[in-house]
């Protein structure tokens, strides 16, 4: 075999996601909010998950039925 040398791995640094919602302090949202609510989706239709995204639990708790309702409505897929 030839000269093996050992891998370094590198470290990656993982910054933690702040919420965004929070930060512009949003309280509410609003179903009717279009644009706010395919920030949070996928082009299928799907809820992001909070890893992903970033939010609180308590803005993704809010976002998913908010995104629910508009889909009820056929505002968003």
């Amino acid at each position: 075999m030839k000269n093996m040398k050992p891998r370094q791995h590198r470290r990656r640094v993982v910054r933690k996601k702040q919420c965004r919602l929070c930060e512009n302090k949003i309280f509410n949202i609003d179903f009717k909010d279009v644009e706010l609510l395919k920030r949070f989706q996928t082009e299928g239709g799907k809820i992001l998950p909070r890893r992903i995204t970033g939010n609180c639990f308590k803005h993704q708790k809010m976002l998913a039925i908010a995104v629910k309702r508009a889909r009820i409505l056929a505002l968003v897929l």
